[in-house]
């Protein structure tokens, strides 16, 4: 899967708030109000990444979750990790405080 450019990068984040494109990689932070808050929303992107076959990083930090995006085969982003972004918002975003 062939990796996006900036311009292409850019173009998408402006339909994904928050989500920023540095060295490589997309990462939003998410803020939760309460510590499990958290750790759900992990379990259902787990979920939908295991059934995608493709992984985003995932920090914790109390009920700071940042989660990072990039195709390591690839070198860089691409579509699937734009789309895994979007399912990360849908999933995370109402749920965040």
């Amino acid at each position: 899967m062939a990796t996006l450019t900036a311009d292409q990068i850019a173009t998408e984040l402006a339909s994904l708030p928050g989500w920023e494109y540095r060295e490589g990689a997309i990462s939003k932070l998410f803020r939760f109000k309460e510590f499990m808050d958290g750790i759900r929303c992990i379990g259902r992107i787990a979920e939908a990444a295991e059934a995608a076959d493709h992984h985003p990083d995932i920090h914790v930090s109390y009920t700071r979750v940042r989660f990072t995006c990039s195709t390591h085969s690839a070198g860089g982003v691409t579509e699937k990790d734009l789309k895994l972004a979007r399912e990360i918002e849908r999933q995370c975003a109402a749920r965040a405080g």
